[in-house]
C-alpha cells in the first residue's frame, strides 16, 4: 500500500511538472506570436449594407481591430479617408472598407454639368501634368473642306478629376456644360489632335512700382517775408534819422 502510494505520488509530481513545463512553453510561444503581430489597430468597416456609388455618412461605419501586423496602406485608420467617398462595390455589414474600393464622390457642382474622360492617347496629347481643380484650354487640329487648321476649341475648362495609369498622370476628367459634352466627345473621336494646355493664372504682368511724387516745399516764401521784414527795418531806421535832422 505504501509503494503503491509512493509511485502515485511520483506520477503526479511527474504530470505536474510536465503540466507546467508544457503551460510555460506555451505561454511563451503565444508572447512570441503576440509580439510578432504586434498590437491591436482600429480599422473602420461598415456597419450595415452599403449600396454602391452612394456616399459614406458616420451612421455607415463601425470600428474593427486587426493585428498592427495585418495592417496594410489600403485599409482605413482615419475618418478623413472615408469624407465625400462613395464605395464602387456594394459592402455589407463587417466588411473592412479599403481605399482601393473607394472613389471621390462628384465633384459636378452645376445640375446641368457633365464630367468628360480624356485619357492621353493617339490623338489627345498633355502638356503637362494636371491637378484636380486646374483649369486648361483646349486646342483642336482638324481637316475642314480639305484645309488643315488649329483653333482654340474651348477655354477655361476645369478639371475635376486626374486619373493615373500604374501611379502615372494617364488623364483627367474635365467638367463641361452638358451642351457642350458631345461636340467635346465628337473632337475627342475624329479630330487629328487635340491638346491640352494648363491655362494660366493671371495676365502675367506685374504692376510697376509707383513712385510718389515729393511736393516741393513751401519754405522759400517764409524767407522772402523774413527778408522784406529785414530790408524794411534799415529803411525805418534812416526814416528816423532823417527826422531829426530836419
Amino acid at each position: 500500500m505504501i509503494e503503491s502510494k509512493r509511485k502515485a505520488i511520483i506520477f503526479f509530481l511527474l504530470a505536474a511538472i510536465l503540466a507546467g513545463t508544457a503551460g510555460f512553453l506555451t505561454l511563451q510561444k503565444v508572447k512570441a506570436l503576440n509580439n510578432d503581430l504586434g498590437t491591436m489597430v482600429n480599422v473602420y468597416a461598415a456597419s450595415g449594407d452599403i449600396a454602391s456609388r452612394s456616399v459614406i455618412t458616420p451612421k455607415d461605419i463601425t470600428v474593427e481591430e486587426i493585428p498592427k501586423k495585418f495592417v496594410t496602406e489600403e485599409h482605413i485608420i482615419n475618418t478623413d479617408d472615408l469624407e465625400n467617398k462613395v464605395s464602387v462595390i456594394p459592402l455589407s455589414a463587417g466588411d473592412l472598407i479599403t481605399k482601393n474600393m473607394l472613389k471621390q464622390a462628384s465633384a459636378v457642382m452645376e445640375e446641368n454639368n457633365r464630367l468628360i474622360t480624356l485619357m492621353a492617347s493617339e490623338r489627345v496629347f498633355f502638356d503637362e501634368q494636371l491637378e484636380a481643380l486646374d483649369r486648361v484650354d483646349i486646342i483642336v487640329s482638324l481637316k475642314d473642306k480639305d484645309e488643315n487648321k488649329t483653333e482654340i476649341f474651348m477655354k477655361d475648362v476645369k478639371v475635376a478629376r486626374v486619373a493615373n495609369d500604374n501611379k502615372k498622370f494617364g488623364g483627367v476628367q474635365v467638367e463641361v456644360a452638358l451642351d457642350e459634352a458631345p461636340k467635346l466627345i465628337h473632337m475627342q473621336n475624329y479630330a487629328d489632335s487635340v491638346r491640352i494646355i494648363k491655362a494660366n493664372v493671371g495676365n502675367g504682368k506685374a504692376a510697376a512700382p509707383q513712385v510718389k511724387k515729393q511736393k516741393p516745399k513751401a519754405e522759400e516764401k517764409p524767407k522772402a517775408k523774413e527778408k522784406s521784414k529785414a530790408e524794411e527795418k534799415p529803411k525805418a531806421a534812416e526814416k528816423k534819422e532823417a527826422d531829426k535832422k530836419e
